[in-house]
Parts: C-alpha cells; sequence; structure tokens
C-alpha cells in the first residue's frame, strides 16, 4: 500500500532547462542559466539551486560585474571554448571510456604474470 503525500511539492530540480538567449547586457543570472543548461559543458544539464545566485559576492562588495563583462564571460564559455576542436562535454561526463579500458587491461596483466608465476612452480 503506497501513501502519497500532497503536502511535498514536486522536485524541479532534475528537469533539463533552456538555456537563456545570448542577448546584450547579460546578467549573472543569465550566466547561470548557461552553465546549468550545460551550455558551457562544465556539467549535466540540470537546474543547481544554490544557496548564494552566481555574483552574490561581488554585489556585496559593492563591485557587481558590468553587463559587458558579463557579456564577455557568456560568450567565452559558449563559443569560445570549444574551439580548436575542444570536447564539449568534460571528461566525467563524456562518457569516455579510457579508465575503463586502461583498469581492464591492468587486470588483465596481473593475471597473466599470476597465472605464470604459479606455471612455473
Amino acid at each position: 500500500m503506497s501513501t502519497r503525500y500532497h503536502d511535498i511539492p514536486p522536485a524541479y530540480t532534475i528537469q533539463p532547462i533552456d538555456a537563456p538567449p545570448m542577448n546584450a547586457r547579460s546578467t549573472t543570472a543569465q550566466l547561470k542559466g548557461d552553465i546549468d543548461s550545460g551550455r558551457t559543458g562544465d556539467k549535466n544539464p540540470a537546474f543547481d539551486p544554490g544557496l548564494s545566485p552566481l555574483g552574490t559576492d561581488d554585489e556585496a562588495a559593492g563591485t557587481p560585474p558590468s553587463h559587458e563583462r558579463v557579456d564577455l564571460a557568456r560568450h567565452q564559455e559558449a563559443s569560445t571554448r570549444w574551439q580548436d576542436g575542444a570536447e564539449r562535454d568534460s571528461y566525467a561526463h563524456g562518457q569516455s571510456h579510457k579508465a575503463l579500458y586502461a583498469f581492464v587491461g591492468f587486470i588483465g596483466l596481473l593475471l597473466v604474470l599470476f597465472v605464470g608465476a604459479f606455471s612455473m612452480v
């Protein structure tokens, strides 16, 4: 028997989010939206609730980033970063199996050495 709890709100953090449009006079919220949507390739596309939004520490110090600096950061993270054939996803998210193949090869080498050592006895 399952009990439904209607007082618990649904979790929207597991749903992918759309990237905000690229425009002039960007805000730090749009930069965070780029990161959360996966546009920058830093993480999987999902909403990431933070305790303090991106740029809060700058604003608290009295030096909020200018729109030009945020525009530059968004441009660098979204397009320029992936020139020269760099992979879009990071190693952790890129479905790369290099470490798995190296581990299996290492175990195979140990097995061959182990069998070879005991076959001489």
